[in-house]
This record gives structure tokens, sequence and C-alpha cells, in this order.
């Protein structure tokens, strides 16, 4: 029989499970997985290695996940000013640094090894690179400069060379393309974030180009740019011989659909065409890897 101590306890544990799990951001790193898996794919790394394919998936979403917490042990204060970020488990004071810190570590530290001792050397290395540029690099620079954007892509376009680097044990010319679009693929979305939520970055005190240029003409200039700049970079698979013409024709229509929506932003400056230009490029980034992994197999 359960006493009245018992049914309160189980909940509240629940609780504490559910805001370290918030911590490792699962959703939004679910996009991580995907790039990190369409890495190992298109590098012609196995199906039937399953050991090897778990541990490159378990362990970058654990780097992944460790990264997101210390992001936000570091931003626990400026989240805590922002309306869509202050009910997070550390603004809010349901985990305290030091418990957020060791759950970031461990967790960190755990994907590194599964990703040596499951995959090879090079993807964990790799993914060391990921953690030390978002967490140590890109996240104190988000208080100092708008720079740290760009920066920020860095580490956000390494999972699929990861993948590529678990299914081949190098970095050849195709993990740099597959970086290069995912790194050209985040900055408009970037951007149209940080239209939509200019005045919360604005009150924690980050310089986000929106922020520190309030008509947004900049924003929407770099976010076309960016657009235009992966067009023949989105086509480039088609062109060294990773995937054939159906790529190639989806991957055109994808990237001109994406570059309209960034022009139509840069145009209006709205926050409705902002949300259209976020909402695109979520859809935009899964359906290119869809189209890239059924050319390839």
């Amino acid at each position: 029989m359960k006493t009245g101590a018992d049914a309160v306890a189980l909940p509240v544990g629940r609780s504490r499970s559910a805001d370290f799990v918030a911590l490792a951001k699962p959703r939004l790193n679910l996009l991580v997985i995907a790039s990190a898996l369409a890495g190992y794919v298109m590098a012609g790394g196995s199906a039937h290695n399953p050991v090897l394919l778990v541990a490159m998936l378990a362990g970058t979403a654990m780097v992944a996940g460790g990264a997101s917490a210390f992001n936000q042990v570091i931003e626990r204060v400026p989240d805590s000013l922002m309306r869509r970020t202050r009910t997070r488990p550390m603004p809010d004071g349901r985990l305290n640094s030091s418990e957020g810190l060791l759950f970031a570590a461990i967790l960190s530290f755990a994907g590194l090894v599964l990703l040596a001792a499951g995959a090879n050397l090079l993807s964990a290395a790799v993914a060391l690179a990921t953690l030390i540029s978002y967490a140590a690099i890109y996240t104190p620079l988000k208080r100092r400069s708008s720079f740290s954007t760009v920066i920020g892509a860095i580490p956000g376009a390494l999972p699929p060379v990861i993948g590529w680097a678990a299914a081949t044990g190098t970095l050849s010319r195709g993990a740099w393309v597959l970086f290069g679009i995912v790194f050209l693929w985040q900055l408009p979305h970037f951007l149209a974030i940080a239209w939509i939520h200019r005045e919360d970055y604005a009150r924690a005190g980050f310089p986000m180009l929106p922020v520190i240029e309030p008509d947004g003409r900049s924003t929407g200039r770099q976010a076309v740019v960016y657009a235009a700049a992966l067009l023949p970079l989105s086509l480039a698979p088609t062109l060294i011989g990773m995937a054939g013409p159906v790529y190639f024709a989806g991957a055109l229509v994808l990237t001109l659909g994406f570059l309209y929506l960034s022009i139509k932003f840069a145009r209006s400056r709205a926050v409705a065409d902002a949300r259209r230009l976020f909402f695109g490029s979520i859809i935009y980034l899964p359906l290119l890897w869809m189209l890239m992994i059924a050319a390839r197999t």
C-alpha cells in the first residue's frame, strides 16, 4: 500500500526527470540525429552493422544533448528575462547550476566514449569539436556579437560530418558538401527566429542582428544572401556523383522555394513572413535528406 509520502514522491521524481530531459532538448535534437544519419548513409555506411549505427546515432544524440544542457546552464540568467525561455528548468529554479553542469558533463562524456568505442576516434573528435565550439565559443559569444549567429552555424553543421566519419573513418569532399548545406541552411533559419523574437533578445541583452539594426533590412538581406548561396551547394551532391538527377530536380525545387520565402521575408519584414520562413526551413532540411538518401540507395 502506498503512503501519502509515496504518492507525492513519484510525481516529484517524474518532474525532475522531465527537467533533466528538457535540458537535452530532445525534440530539437531529432534534426541533429537525422542529419548524422544522412551523413552516414551518404558515406555508404552499412545498415547491416547495427552496433556501429546505434553507437553513432546514440553518441551523437548524447553529445548534442550535453551541449544543449551546457548552453542552458550558461544562459540561465538571460533565459530568465525572455518570455519563451523563462520556464526552462534552469531559469525557473527547478534545477541548480551544479546539477545542470554535472548532467551536461556526464551526458557529453558518455556520448564521446560511445562514439569512440562503437564507431571510431574520428567521429568522436568531430563530436568533441561540435561540443566545444557550441558550448565554449558560440554560447559566450552570443552576449557579445551578432556574428555569433554565423559561429553557431558551425557546430550546427557538423552532425552529418560525424555520420560520415563514423561510416568511413575519413573526412572527404562529400562530408564538407553536407557540412556546407547545413551551414547555409541554418542562417536564414536563425535570422527568422531572431526577427520573430527580437524583443525577447533585446530584453535579455543578446545583440542579435534584428536588435542592433531594428529596421530589419540587414536581417532580410542576409537571409536572402545565404539562401541564394545554398542554391548551388544544394545541387552539388549530383555534380560530384553522390546523387542522381531526381535529387537534382527535387533539390532545385526545394531550394528555390526556400529562397522565395527568404525574399518574401526580406521585402516585407513582417513577422508572419518570418514565421513562414522559419517553418519552411524546418520542412526543407528533412525533405532534402530524404531526397538525397533515396537517390543514394
